[in-house]
């Protein structure tokens, strides 16, 4: 790993942590409900996103270093957007507040429609 790849992940990482906390907070104000909307929508349109781009660039895990699209906006701005811990701390305050519930349903809808939404990237980027 070179110094300058190390500054792409962290510019990307950075500017996409800072559009998740936007977009997720606007659309939680947006859209009040128990069900955490914004971390679960910022999370499949995170999917989708990466999954396009890598399928567009036919870019396999094993590229993902070593380039400024792979560093600056795979690694960095998307892996920064989206949030896996984020949206196991969701559940984890759902199942706590006995509404377990709607937390096993955020968390196989987070997990289903994310992948859902990868493999529409995919078949996007291909077709």
């Amino acid at each position: 790993m070179r110094p300058i790849d190390v500054m792409w992940v962290c510019l990307g990482g950075g500017a996409g942590s800072l559009l998740r906390w936007q977009l997720g907070g606007f659309i939680d104000r947006a859209i009040p409900a128990r069900f955490k909307f914004g971390t679960f929508l910022v999370n499949v349109t995170g999917a989708f996103v990466i999954a396009f781009l890598s399928a567009a660039l036919a870019l396999g895990w094993q590229q993902r270093h070593g380039d400024v699209v792979s560093s600056l906006v795979l690694t960095g701005f998307l892996g920064g957007y989206t949030t896996f811990s984020s949206m196991q701390l969701d559940t984890a305050q759902m199942a706590m507040e006995h509404r377990h519930g709607l937390a096993a349903l955020y968390l196989v809808a987070s997990v289903g429609v994310g992948l859902c939404a990868a493999a529409a990237g995919v078949a996007l980027a291909r077709s």
